[in-house]
């Protein structure tokens, strides 16, 4: 791990930034800030605080963490800075480090805080399914008039084929059910994600008839004309939608196979779904969903089985899951229909799965301190829709 200058400058702002408004937060896309200097080999950020002033006890606690430690000893991270602010309040230390992976390693480089400089360049990483045709930087967009309208929102097909969207008012709570498309009736599944990284939410879907389509929302309203990037047997597989590669922005899709096999498919935009490359192979499942469920900042697999049990599969931002034991997170959940991971319903950054389940029902389960919490019901109705994920 080397250090440079300018990455601790972007750090040390943050952490004032957080410790001036006591609020503990992420920065989002830190790794575009031009202070970033452009890392093409994954980005991470760890913060934390202590009442008293003991700097060495925060990386205790960063080393005490698992999700934070597998940050740390990411082997992809090669130039670290860090920010330490200190104040008079109750929080006395606040700390902010950024990690970034470099193929050559940025000029200004050192081996310490005023160390000397490095020059021998790193080797290039070998190539994987994961790595990205080019940047991608969404702009903000305004989408109070899109159909869909934030990554909380729960998108569902109902019994006449028709796509309805409750957007999310935050604090757990819906608005009225509105619907956005029709001619969904034919599709096995339903995925909501920006898949060409525009601002705005698309729709993937999975048809019965073995196709995959990709629908592109429009800022002012609507989907794009569907456009088909797979053709034939998609039917047959368990899938999963998200950001699974650290070095890709675009999101990537997790595909289970009726033995088992995990594969990635990367994201080549409205091109063929043709290429793809082994993860795993694991417990067959009957749903699968990827959320960041320990909040390390990478993607990991929830799977459900047939007998209900739910088990956690972390990623680590590589096609490869970790090599660890698989636990149990979850039991009684085969009547579960449909698994949607949510952001924002809870506050700000927050991470969580809603669940449709028998009965018309559809459970919110808080996972943001990285376990499952007491679940709460969703007001519906809820009957005949099958939830999008």
């Amino acid at each position: 791990m080397k250090y440079h200058a300018t990455v601790a400058g972007l750090a040390q702002e943050w952490s004032n930034n957080i410790a001036s408004r006591e609020v503990i937060e992420h920065r989002a896309n830190f790794w575009t800030d031009p202070r970033a200097m452009n890392p093409n080999n994954g980005a991470g950020e760890v913060i934390a605080i202590r009442t008293d002033r003991d700097a060495a006890q925060l990386v205790e606690w960063w080393k005490g963490s698992p999700g934070h430690n597998a940050m740390l000893l990411d082997p992809r991270f090669n130039v670290m800075g860090a920010g330490i602010t200190y104040t008079d309040r109750q929080y006395r230390i606040w700390g902010v480090v950024n990690f970034f992976g470099y193929t050559t390693l940025p000029a200004g480089t050192t081996n310490s805080p005023g160390g000397a400089a490095v020059t021998p360049p790193l080797p290039a990483p070998a190539p994987t399914m994961c790595d990205a045709p080019g940047k991608q930087m969404p702009p903000t967009l305004n989408l109070s008039a899109a159909a869909i309208k934030g990554p909380g929102d729960l998108v569902s097909v109902n019994a006449s084929g028709q796509l309805v969207n409750r957007a999310s008012n935050g604090a757990r709570s819906y608005g009225a059910a509105k619907t956005i498309g029709t001619g969904f009736g034919g599709a096995k599944d339903v995925f909501v994600t920006d898949w060409n990284r525009d601002g705005a939410y698309d729709l993937l879907v999975q048809w019965t008839n073995g196709n995959l389509t990709v629908h592109q929302g429009i800022q002012a309203g609507g989907f794009r004309a569907a456009v088909t990037v797979g053709s034939g047997g998609w039917n047959t597989l368990s899938l999963a939608v998200g950001g699974w590669c650290a070095n890709n922005r675009l999101p990537q899709i997790l595909a289970q196979d009726t033995a088992g096999n995990v594969f990635l498919y990367p994201n080549k935009g409205l091109g063929d779904l043709s290429a793809r490359t082994l993860v795993a192979t694991i417990n067959p499942a009957r749903k699968l969903s990827m959320v960041d469920f320990d909040g390390d900042g990478f993607q990991d697999l929830v799977a459900v089985a047939n007998d209900g049990t739910a088990r956690l599969y972390r990623g680590w931002g590589t096609p490869a899951l970790r090599a660890e034991a698989r636990p149990v997170i979850a039991a009684g959940w085969q009547d579960v229909t449909g698994i949607r991971p949510l952001r924002g319903v809870t506050g700000t950054n927050s991470t969580g799965l809603a669940l449709k389940r028998s009965g018309d029902v559809v459970q919110f389960w808080d996972v943001s301190a990285g376990r499952l919490a007491s679940p709460s019901n969703i007001p519906g109705p809820w009957a005949g829709h099958r939830l999008a994920q």
